[in-house]
């Protein structure tokens, strides 16, 4: 039986960031943590803020909620046992129908009814999320006390909004800020395609006649979620790297390559927004701690607020380079096909390598750099 347990002085929060395959980085430092915290425990972060593919981790923890040792582990398996058949469509036939289905609706009327066009085709993901994951254990979770509020973030790219979607206790009311706001739900595995829908690369995905993909394009305050469902402390899994040397001809040092470019995009989408988000919360911090006590009752809107953020300390890029030939010839040729190829100095290979010997490498390093960090992390959970 797992313990029940009061969570009204809880505030802890779990933002999970974005990244295709990177996510199983998260995984290894959720492991690690279980290492932590006693068997048959609820999970430490009654608050979970998830953001493209950090929003099928972060459904998959709050199914799991009332005991973090056993959604930790059904996560792991998950990951461990994928392959990028499971993600998006990777043999001939399939790639091949669907480049050419695109193709074809191009030349479709404007009143045709047309389908989202991508590089990939992630129906097989559409049906992997229907599998392992039991919707219906949000609200038990939330009914039960182990779980105050489960968000996950899109980009509206019908409006330009960035969107959360949030499911909670009774009493958190939606947020309406500039380019973004927090809209309840029934979290279900549509708000999980549409968040991980990489730009381009995957689909767009249809909510209600509009259409929405990564929650990271337009999210420009990746904390705002967790902080507007009641957050006081957050503990960050990111996913920005630090960056390898690589090795060129500095006397003829040759232009980034199509590749490369994207490579930086996404880079850019995925983890620059949340380090300014992190240092605008550090100076919010240091600007409250100078106003007098007495002064603080008249201040609206602002709080102090304790974070802990945990990134990588290699780089995925030269992971990915020894595991690239892992992806399928014809899935290597889709990507030749459009200027991507295993190049160190892009991380498009990165992001959309879902295979399992690749994960594993990841996780194995998210639990390593978890488990440097234990001090910090007890000091922070207060375990």
């Amino acid at each position: 039986m797992a313990i029940k347990r009061n969570y009204k002085g809880n505030k802890n929060a779990l933002v999970l960031s974005g990244g295709g395959a990177h996510a199983a980085y998260q995984v290894g430092v959720l492991s690690a943590i279980t290492k932590f915290i006693p068997r048959n425990h609820g999970i430490p972060f009654p608050i979970i803020c998830g953001t493209s593919a950090g929003a099928i981790n972060a459904t998959a923890l709050s199914c799991y909620a009332s005991c973090f040792h056993l959604g930790v582990k059904k996560l792991e398996w998950m990951w461990k046992s994928l392959h990028t058949h499971n993600i998006y469509h990777s043999d001939p036939i399939r790639v091949l129908g669907h480049i050419s289905r695109g193709i074809l609706g191009s030349f479709q009327a404007d009143y045709a009814n047309k389908s989202a066009r991508s590089l990939l085709n992630t129906e097989p993901l559409r049906d992997l999320l229907n599998q392992v994951i039991n919707f219906d254990r949000i609200d038990n979770n939330i009914s039960n006390g182990y779980l105050s509020a489960l968000s996950i973030t899109a980009s509206n790219y019908s409006t330009g909004n960035s969107i959360s979607f949030f499911q909670s206790e009774p009493g958190i009311k939606p947020w309406f800020r500039a380019k973004r706001h927090g809209e309840p739900c029934q979290i279900n595995s549509e708000h999980l395609m549409a968040s991980a829908a990489i730009p381009l690369v995957f689909p767009s995905i249809k909510i209600r006649n509009q259409h929405f993909g990564d929650g990271s394009v337009h999210q420009l305050s990746p904390l705002s979620p967790a902080i507007h469902l009641g957050a006081k402390r957050i503990l960050v899994i990111g996913v920005e790297q630090p960056k390898e040397p690589v090795h060129a001809n500095e006397n003829n040092p040759h232009p980034p390559n199509t590749a490369t470019i994207a490579g930086h995009l996404l880079d850019t989408i995925f983890s620059d927004t949340l380090k300014s988000d992190i240092e605008r919360m550090d100076r919010i911090n240091k600007t409250l701690s100078l106003i007098p006590k007495e002064n603080k009752k008249n201040i609206e809107g602002l709080q102090h607020i304790d974070s802990l953020v945990l990134n990588p300390s290699h780089d995925f890029n030269a992971m990915a380079c020894e595991h690239y030939n892992e992806l399928s010839i014809s899935v290597r040729l889709l990507l030749r096909s459009v200027g991507i190829t295993n190049d160190p100095e892009s991380s498009i290979g990165s992001y959309l390598l879902f295979e399992k010997n690749y994960c594993n490498r990841l996780i194995k390093l998210g639990f390593e750099d978890a488990m440097i960090k234990e001090a910090q992390i007890r000091e922070f959970l207060s375990l």
